[in-house]
Formats: structure tokens, C-alpha cells, sequence
């Protein structure tokens, strides 16, 4: 959206431009350059209007922009960034298709939200459940828990708020570094899982207090660089918009990713290979089956296949705004987006097996205890009753 060659190239012709116009006469604001457009010289007390730009996503060209040269002749100071301010605001349609594909990431963000919360509220309650497996699970769930809640901060805060978006306080590009730190871990926890299947199946003896302190240390400080990279990038090119950005991937974060997928389908197929061997050499009779730790690396590894970047393998085919397919692709993607984290609930916590044993075998505990405790208050009661009813007798007789 900002390249720094177009910002360059535009602000030499604006600077050109101005220094061949002559500035009215008496009190005015000499023109400039904010990185989007050129504004003239205005005089004071007026206001200056101007195309929108083309190259912003959600604005219509059609529509104009202004800024205000205030009596003294200064451009109008926004009073939150304390910076000159030029009103992009009135570039956003009113009745934008966009507004409902928001509402689905943020109902799709809510759901998946409160399924991540529940499913680690879960596994942190069954002490029982607690191994090097579960443990990786619980992190991609956090994981994912924080993407999700910092989208939902990021659509309320910001999104919603056309005046913070083009005002761009530090919070907001704040909150949109750790957006993209807490994206970056999805996906690394997602090499974590492959990597811990693969290794539990392919090597036979591993110790696993180490491997869960690797995985811990790369599904938590990989994504570090490549979001600080991102950052600092954005942060030097001064770039406008809480550093809001809808076109391609930036290269140090796209690079991480798709390093983190391929390595997983590595993964993945690695595993299919060596299972596909351990069922033919298990298949003669007499010989051993396969074990039940490959069995399940299987299914959980074919399970989180279709879960690794499917929003990215969407975003080459993307289609023009103006094509008949571009908002049935924006829903497809908030829907796929926006519903990983309740996919990964589901298939990690909700359909465990151990996870579901744990429940029923709770379950049962809390609905049969009262009655237990019915029935034996009830037979004590009828042996106390019986062994006080002869000396009852006596005192009467």
C-alpha cells in the first residue's frame, strides 16, 4: 500500500509542483506532501480538497479527501497525534460490502474464542492429561486464543474507528505489531505439532522434557524476528493507517510461513511413508501391528493438515475488487480464517479421546456421588434404628 519508491517518486513531484506555483497572497498554509497526496498552497481559513487515493484499500476513488487551513495559516493540528492532519475519512463508502465480511471474522473470531477458552480451561483442570503431547496442544491453543482476541481489539478499536485509523497513534500501530507477532505463532505452534508427531514416531527413543522445552522456545521466540522486522520497516517508512495493510504479504512474514507449512507437509508425508512401512511389514502373519502412538500421530497429523495456512493458500488467487467473485471470496476467507481456532479446539480437545474419558468419567462421579451418599446415610440410619429399637423395648416394658 506504501511503497517508499512511489512515496519518493511522488513527493519529488509534489515538491516540483509547488516550487512552480505561486502561493496566494496574505496568510496561507504552504502546501505538502503526507504520503498519500499533494496539497497545495491554501489559503488561510479554508479548506483544501483532493481525489482519494486509489492505491488505499476500502477507499473509492470517487470520493474526496480535505484539509483544513485554519485561520493563522497553519495546517489543523489533530489533537491525539499532535501532527498535521489531512481528513481521509470521507474516503470510506458509506454502505461498504466490507462492513458485513467484518461482522463474520468478528462473530467467527467470538466463537473461536470462547471454544479455545473453554478447551484449555479444560485441559488445565484434568491434571491427569498433563504430558509433553497435551502440553503442545494447550500452547496452540493460547496461541491462537491471542490471535483471536487481538483481532477482536483490532476490528473494535480501530476498524471501527476511521478516525484512529487515519490519526494512527502509537497504541494502534502497537496493537498491530503484536496482531502480527500473535499470527506468526498460529503458525509456528502448528510446526510445533508436526514436529513433535513426526519425532515421536520417527525416533524411538527421545527424551521428551527436552523436546517440549525446543518446541516451547520455537513456537515462542521464532516469530519474534520476523515481527520486529515487520515493525521496524513500517515504523522507519512512517507509513499512515495504524500500519493497516490489505494487499500482499509482507516478505518477513510470508517468509515464516510458508517455511513453517512446507516443513509440515514434510512432515506429514514423512509420516505417511513410515506408516505405509509399518503396515506392510505388520500385515504377514504373526508379525506386530502398528503401534497406537503411529496410528494416532497419523490421524492427528492428517487432522492438522487442512488447518495449516489456508487463508494464505487463498491469497494468490485473489480476485479484483471489481470482479463478480470478490466478495464470495472475502466471505470464504473470513469464514476460513476466523474459524481455525474453534477447528482446532474441536479436533484437539472436543473429539480426544482421553479428553472425552476424563469428561464422562467426571460426569458420572458428580451424578452418582448424591445418590451414593443417599443410600448409605438411608442403610445407617435403618442399622442405628435397628440396634437402639431392644433397649427402647426395655425401657418401656
Amino acid at each position: 500500500m506504501d511503497d517508499p519508491e512511489r512515496i519518493a517518486r511522488e513527493r519529488e513531484a509534489c515538491e516540483r509542483a509547488l516550487n512552480g506555483s505561486a502561493p496566494p497572497p496574505g496568510a496561507h498554509c504552504a502546501g505538502t506532501y503526507d504520503t498519500w497526496q499533494c496539497w497545495p498552497h491554501t489559503p488561510a481559513n479554508s479548506t483544501a480538497y483532493a481525489r482519494c487515493p486509489d492505491f488505499v484499500p476500502g477507499f473509492a476513488p470517487e470520493l474526496t479527501a480535505h484539509k483544513i487551513c485554519t485561520e493563522n495559516g497553519t495546517w489543523w493540528i489533530h489533537p491525539e497525534s499532535g501532527k498535521p492532519w489531512s481528513n481521509y475519512t470521507t474516503c470510506v463508502p458509506p454502505e461498504d460490502d466490507l462492513s458485513d465480511v467484518i461482522a463474520v471474522y468478528e462473530v467467527g473470531y467470538s466463537v473461536s474464542l470462547v471454544a479455545l477458552l473453554l478447551s484449555l480451561a479444560i485441559l488445565l483442570y484434568f491434571r491427569s492429561l498433563r504430558c509433553a503431547r497435551i502440553t503442545v496442544h494447550m500452547n496452540l491453543f493460547a496461541s491462537f486464543a491471542l490471535n483471536n482476541a487481538l483481532w477482536l481489539a483490532w476490528y473494535a478499536l480501530v476498524v471501527r474507528a476511521p478516525a484512529t485509523l487515519t490519526a494512527s497513534p502509537a497504541w494502534c500501530r502497537a496493537l498491530n505489531a503484536a496482531l502480527q507477532y500473535a499470527m506468526l505463532t498460529n503458525y509456528t505452534w502448528m510446526l510445533c505439532e508436526g514436529l513433535y508427531l513426526h519425532t515421536v514416531l520417527v525416533s524411538a527413543f527421545v527424551s521428551e522434557r527436552r523436546l517440549l522445552r525446543a518446541l516451547l522456545a520455537l513456537g515462542w521466540l521464532l516469530p519474534a524476528p520476523s515481527a520486529a522486522v515487520h515493525a521496524a520497516r513500517r515504523a522507519a517508512a512512517r507509513e499512515p493507517l495504524c500500519w493497516a495493510d490489505d494487499g500482499a504479504p509482507r516478505a518477513e512474514l510470508a517468509a515464516l510461513v510458508c517455511v513453517a507449512v512446507l516443513l509440515n507437509l514434510a512432515f506429514l508425508c514423512n509420516i505417511v511413508r513410515v506408516l505405509c512401512t509399518k503396515l506392510r511389514a505388520g500385515g504377514g502373519a504373526g508379525r506386530a501391528r502398528p503401534s497406537a502412538t503411529a496410528l494416532h500421530a497419523l490421524r492427528a497429523t492428517c487432522l492438522l493438515a487442512p488447518l495449516l495456512g489456508l487463508q494464505y493458500v487463498l491469497t494468490p488467487c485473489r480476485p479484483a475488487r471489481s470482479h463478480r467473485l470478490w466478495l464470495l471470496y472475502e466471505y470464504a476467507t473470513a469464514l476460513s480464517t476466523s474459524l481455525q481456532g474453534l477447528c482446532v479446539a474441536v479436533l484437539y480437545c472436543f473429539c480426544n479421546g482421553e479428553v472425552l474419558a476424563q469428561l464422562r468419567r467426571r460426569w458420572r462421579v458428580l451424578t452418582f456421588r448424591p445418590r451414593a451418599n443417599s443410600a448409605t446415610n438411608t442403610t445407617v440410619s435403618f442399622v442405628r434404628s435397628a440396634a437402639t429399637a431392644p433397649a427402647a423395648l426395655e425401657e418401656k416394658v
